[in-house]
């Protein structure tokens, strides 16, 4: 079978949460079947296997209302999108269309390195659920990564296609850490600094934390990190790193007693699992997404209480606790793969392929 998927929101520097599922998806499928990526801008090749691609339009630009005629000439088996939006008239194709999550309908704030036109079609789009609907019901089979997303894509009845679970994973290789080394007193956060992602609660929590150091990885615009600076309460130590490599971050987290995070909304919480497939306890909100990928693995608090959060990491203070944790989501990593990934989404494509093929026989 041969499969185009779409590489287009690779990025070109670091790989954000979209950026890995997608190169660590193509790499995985790539073993088991014949891969064509489908690129925006060469620099995306530098975080992509090395396979077979082809340059088309950006997934932002006008151009993409017309991408399916450019990708029938390519002679794909089905195509796959790791995001929903990939523009579909017209195609002579199977088509999978990949729904992570619906965040952006009660956090509808768009992410803040789109252009301006795009962020306000971004408001538009999920000012109702109706859009949303229109884009699924153009793939032959929509994917996603939790059961907590195919929930509520159901409640929502968002699609009346299948929805299928192709799921995420830590990065293969991980080096858990030595069990008999104690940790250190530092906290790790790894993800944006949206609204949503409650950011301001952890730092709040640092109060009930003294000697504990709250490390926040990822890069941050200067206005973000002075609205966060003024909420560090008087004594607590939080350092901006702004950006960390992946081998800063692997050191990191092979010491730290805990990864937090207190997101109030989630599509999946990678830096989650792979805190776990670490030997890390997490420390997370207590909302179904986290309840689903941790499976009982992490210590999960109320996402509106810093007294809740940092009681949660104060039980990490038991040398006994610190071990359960860390052994409970050594177990729980080791459930997730990117060759089990690959077979669901190998399944899915085969599947779509049945789809597309009986929709075009019947009168």
């Amino acid at each position: 079978m041969r499969i185009a998927l779409d590489a287009r929101f690779t990025r070109i520097d670091q790989h954000d949460g979209i950026s890995r599922y997608g190169a660590s998806l193509i790499e995985a499928v790539a073993s088991r079947a014949d891969v064509l990526m489908l690129i925006s801008d060469e620099r995306q090749l530098a975080l992509l296997p090395d396979l077979p691609w082809v340059k088309i339009n950006s997934p932002i630009s006008p151009a993409e209302l017309f991408v399916a005629f450019r990708i029938n000439r390519l002679g794909a088996d089905v195509v796959v999108s790791p995001m929903q939006t990939m523009g579909s008239w017209g195609r002579t194709y199977p088509l999978i269309l990949t729904l992570h999550d619906l965040i952006y309908y009660s956090n509808p704030a768009p992410p803040g390195f789109l252009p301006l036109p795009v962020r306000v079609l971004w408001r538009l789009y999920h000012l109702a659920y109706w859009p949303q609907r229109l884009l699924l019901n153009r793939a032959d089979v929509v994917a996603t990564i939790s059961d907590t997303t195919r929930s509520l894509i159901a409640r929502h009845r968002l699609s009346r296609r299948p929805v299928r679970i192709v799921g995420n994973a830590p990065q293969p290789g991980v080096v858990a850490r030595d069990p008999a080394q104690a940790p250190e007193k530092s906290l790790l956060y790894m993800g944006s600094f949206m609204p949503y992602k409650n950011v301001e609660t952890v730092v709040r929590g640092m109060e009930g934390l003294p000697g504990y150091t709250l490390h926040l990885l990822s890069r941050i615009s200067p206005a973000r990190r002075a609205e966060l600076a003024a909420l560090v309460p008087a004594g607590s130590e939080v350092v901006f790193h702004n950006g960390v490599t992946e081998e800063e971050y692997a050191t990191l987290l092979r010491s730290a007693t805990a990864l937090v995070t207190l997101s109030r909304a989630e599509g999946y919480g990678l830096p989650m699992i792979e805190a776990m497939a670490a030997g890390t306890p997490v420390v997370a909100s207590d909302i179904p997404i986290f309840r689903e990928v941790s499976g009982g693995a992490a210590l999960l608090a109320d996402p509106e209480s810093p007294q809740a959060f940092a009681a949660a990491v104060r039980e990490l203070a038991d040398p006994e606790c610190w071990r359960r944790v860390s052994e409970a989501g050594l177990r729980r990593a080791a459930e997730y793969s990117w060759e089990h990934s690959a077979g669901q989404l190998l399944d899915a494509a085969a599947e779509a392929v049945r789809l597309f093929a009986a929709r075009r026989t019947t009168p």
